[in-house]
């Protein structure tokens, strides 16, 4: 039996969850300790080098190590999957290993940094380490072993962050950081083939199952391929135009408090997980009740925290990467509005119900709008025209996605909103600024950036909470997606 036994589906997803929670708190402080030690030009740099090799991190294994989850539950014999899988990822980091050192010339020539080819060694080995060791934590859970695919995401992550900030803190610079990175990404790599073949039985390699595993896979490769490249587009674009201190400032406008996903992403899965159980027990029509508590919920979460984010945008900004980055402000106005789509979980109920060859257009749709938009608003607008480029092919995307949902749960789209409630959810936050302006009159312009927030960030809820009171809206505490959706009749 698995560590996970026989508990609730929540019960086996918390340990990944605050996991994942505390992985996603130590992630977030590295970009704001290396934008503190790191000069502007340097840290865009920096930026720009991640860039690179998470775009290649999600596009090249094509979705190998994600097969496992449906592999390895029902594989009599794991070993051939692990291993097949094992090799596949080692082939694809060594691809993105030669291309970034054999194209290091004509890459720092694209993007307009003649820094990156300094740093290509060790680019291409950390891209290796990381695209090589992806099943690590998925192999545990998909057998089961939730705790230690926990406890290896913190050690993973805290070993992650010890390697990229400790050689900057002390002096190192960039190159102690890149060869920090490196020597982490290696070290996970050896881990990872250790840690999945050990204690498993079966031939190495299995022909049938490798057709299988790849045409499992490759649809999914496919969207990466689409999705990933048009959602990094906008920052390849501003980077080949601009030098690395002013890629700097909109690396850091872009910038996303990782709480978002932590939210989003369980929201969706229970969404799906929930759509399935009423469609075993023949209660499918229930499942339209289930998405608008799901958009309900994620409303009164997210609406709240953008209206607060982009009144507090210059103070937010300063407390985490200093006064330098003032001018990433208005480039994060525009970027936490997109956090406004993240209240509509379309894409867990079209996963769940099948359709995901309409997530496949949706990608396709989103790149068709947002290459051609970038292009023009850079050249126009600059920074900010690539920005708005990016949100409004968020918008079309999502639009896309909805536009679907009255076919997959059978229930015209204005019946799927529940309207009236957000349009009070949306009045409260905006009635909650007149806390963040009773903050600031009261403390005055020279008050430090942190204390500000400090005391506007209470006052901002008692004011949202009186406005939903207000407006006659459910009070988000009394808002449960796992517990009401039980309770559909």
């Amino acid at each position: 039996m698995s560590e996970a036994g026989s508990g609730s589906l929540l019960a086996r997803a918390r340990p990944l969850m605050l996991a994942r929670g505390l992985a996603a708190v130590l992630t977030f402080c590295i970009p704001l300790a290396l934008a503190r030690a790191f000069p502007q030009a340097e840290y865009g740099t920096y930026k720009l080098l991640v860039l690179v090799s998470q775009t290649l991190y999600y596009v090249l294994p094509v979705g190998m190590a994600q097969s496992l989850y449906y592999f390895l539950p029902r594989a009599r014999l794991r070993r051939p999957y692990l291993m097949q899988t094992l090799s596949f990822l080692a082939l694809a980091g060594l691809v993105s290993m030669a291309g970034i050192w054999l194209g290091r010339f004509t890459l720092a020539r694209l993007l307009n940094n003649q820094d990156l080819p300094r740093f290509a060694l060790e680019l291409g080995i950390y891209t290796l380490g990381l695209v090589g060791s992806m099943p690590l934590e998925v192999s545990q859970t998909a057998r089961g072993r939730t705790v230690r695919a926990a406890w290896i995401y913190i050690a993973s992550d805290a070993l992650k962050a010890l390697a990229m900030t400790l050689p900057a803190l002390l002096g190192f610079g960039l190159d102690g950081v890149m060869a920090g990175m490196a020597g982490f990404a290696l070290l996970r790599l050896a881990a990872t083939w250790m840690v999945l073949l050990r204690g498993e039985d079966g031939p190495l390699f299995d022909a049938a199952g490798l057709r299988e595993q790849l045409g499992y896979a490759l649809p999914y490769g496919a969207a990466m391929a689409v999705a990933v490249p048009q959602f990094y587009f906008h920052q390849f674009v501003v980077s080949s135009r601009l030098d690395a201190a002013t890629f700097a400032i909109y690396a850091v406008g872009i910038f996303q408090l990782p709480i978002i996903d932590l939210i989003y992403t369980p929201t969706s899965e229970v969404l799906m997980v929930r759509i399935a159980e009423l469609e075993g027990e023949g209660r499918s029509p229930a499942a339209a009740a289930v998405f608008r508590e799901a958009t309900l919920r994620l409303a009164k979460l997210f609406l709240p925290l953008v209206a607060f984010l982009v009144a507090t945008a210059p103070e937010f900004i300063t407390a985490l990467f200093t006064p330098r980055y003032l001018g990433s402000v208005p480039i994060f106005r525009v970027v936490t509005l997109g956090v406004v789509f993240a209240c509509l979980p379309v894409d867990g109920v079209l996963r769940a119900r099948g359709e995901t060859r309409h997530i496949f257009k949706s990608y396709v749709v989103k790149a068709a709008v947002n290459i051609p938009l970038v292009l023009l608003g850079v050249v126009h607008l600059g920074m900010m025209g690539a920005v708005l480029a990016w949100l409004v092919a968020e918008a079309v995307g999502k639009l896309v996605l909805a536009l679907r949902l009255p076919r997959a749960l059978g229930i015209p789209l204005r019946e799927l909103l529940p309207l009236v409630a957000l349009a009070r959810t949306t009045g409260g936050a905006l009635l909650g600024l007149g806390g963040v302006f009773a903050a600031r009159a009261l403390l005055g312009p020279t008050t430090p950036p942190l204390m500000l927030l400090a005391v506007a960030a209470p006052l901002y809820a008692c004011g949202y909470w009186a406005g939903l009171v207000l407006l006659g809206a459910e009070l988000p505490f009394r808002v449960g997606l796992w517990r009401r959706a039980a309770r559909i009749p």
